[in-house]
């Protein structure tokens, strides 16, 4: 009999520590999502502070600026993205593009732009082969050579802004403490589940982590789709060099501004980010790319995220619950979970992000978080990743190491 038992009572501790562990990542995902509403009161209130302080600088008192525009290859929507740029509501603004060289497709986009704008000023600069880890990066730096303005956007290629965008994240860089400024993003899907998905992951699940972020800890990093910066800021951290051997070259050019004695304020303007349209497969790669990207930037940050998820702990606390006969636990694990990702989704990627997507569709947003999850046990798996067809490894701190790449041409201006 006790030999029979022994499987049985081993069988039922097992059963019992899941359900203690469900117990706790439920509770964790609970003080998240307190955290992430607390974070977007206090985001909407600085918010309107600075519209109204950004409003009331005067156009004369504006400064000129450069955009500055990596590109590469055609994308989804690039000349609408990019026509946004060319349709500032801005004193005096010019846009530099870089690219690798002059065959590149989107050029031909620019081109049509320039024709089309002819009263924007607007430079070419084709960098050649990168001869450093991060390519944007070394494209970046020749594109920075090329103005003689001291405030800088740097922005992706995939983003679309309004027309006042520059009138609005300009302004806090006139306060010579400010060294960044940096903007949220809602994402733009494609005509597929899995773009959808990632699009909700942007406005939702990185919008919550962000103000949560600055509100404990303030800013101490950038998000890549906008950066706004001066040249003493970057010329303070060693230049745009300094971030050439990382994969997440905008975190940390946000966090060496942050620690060289500037602040980063996060801007209460955010983007539109225009997803391209991907299989499963590329768009779990490149999710799980940024996340492996986090895991070797900040180890024990991006292990703690592991508990910010809610839909993981409430299934397993349902099949946990059930095998241990608990049926009314199991079915309080799962609903908890669902109304806490529900919850997050209307009031973060609904009110703050102005995602119309994260309100009408906020009953999907527990299965985005389940993916989330995936892919942040995924970014344990592997070192090694795709970026634009070449192939990087990632090694201590997020640096990266190239390790296959494509061939190209010599630096030119055009």
């Amino acid at each position: 009999m006790s030999v029979l038992l022994n499987p049985m009572f081993a069988a039922s501790v097992v059963w019992r520590v899941l359900f203690a562990f469900a117990l706790v990542g439920t509770v964790s995902a609970l003080v998240f999502l307190a955290l992430a509403l607390i974070a977007a009161v206090r985001y909407r209130k600085t918010a309107r502070e600075e519209a109204a302080l950004a409003a009331a600088v005067a156009a004369a008192d504006l400064p000129p600026v450069t955009i500055f525009k990596p590109v590469h290859g055609a994308e989804p929507r690039l000349s609408q993205n990019l026509e946004s740029f060319f349709r500032q509501d801005y004193p005096d603004f010019e846009i530099i593009f870089g690219a690798r060289e002059a065959a590149d497709p989107a050029l031909q986009v620019v081109e049509d732009l320039r024709r089309r704008f002819p009263a924007v000023k607007c430079k070419i600069v084709l960098s050649g082969p990168p001869q450093w880890p991060n390519a944007k990066v070394y494209s970046l730096d020749k594109m920075i050579a090329q103005s003689a303005n001291d405030y800088f956007i740097i922005s992706d290629s995939d983003v679309k802004v309004e027309a006042d965008f520059l009138r609005h994240v300009v302004p806090p860089l006139l306060n010579p403490k400010n060294g960044l400024v940096t903007c949220m993003y809602r994402g733009i899907p494609e005509n597929s589940f899995t773009s959808l998905l990632e699009a909700m992951g942007m406005s939702v699940e990185m919008s919550s982590g962000v103000m949560v972020a600055d509100m404990l800890e303030g800013m101490r990093f950038a998000l890549g789709p906008v950066m706004a910066t001066r040249r003493d800021a970057v010329e303070k951290i060693g230049g745009i060099v300094a971030t050439s051997e990382y994969y997440s070259d905008d975190f940390v050019l946000g966090n060496l501004i942050w620690a060289a004695g500037y602040r980063v304020v996060l801007s209460h303007v955010a983007v539109d980010h225009v997803l391209a349209l991907q299989s499963f497969v590329r768009t779990f790669g490149h999710q799980r790319r940024w996340m492996t990207s986090t895991r070797y930037s900040r180890p024990w940050g991006h292990m703690g995220t592991g508990l910010t998820f809610a839909m993981p702990f409430g299934i397993l606390g349902w099949i946990s619950a059930m095998a241990l006969g608990h049926v009314a636990w199991a079915w309080a694990f799962l609903l908890i979970a669902l109304l806490n990702r529900i919850v997050q989704s209307l009031v973060v990627g609904g009110e703050i992000i102005q995602d119309p997507r994260a309100r009408s569709l906020c009953w999907l947003y527990p299965l985005r978080d389940l993916f989330g999850f995936v892919t942040w046990v995924g970014s344990y798996t592997s070192a090694t990743f795709n970026w634009r067809g070449e192939l990087y490894r990632f090694s201590k701190g997020g640096k990266i190491i190239p390790a296959r790449r494509a061939g190209e041409h010599s630096t030119v201006e055009v």
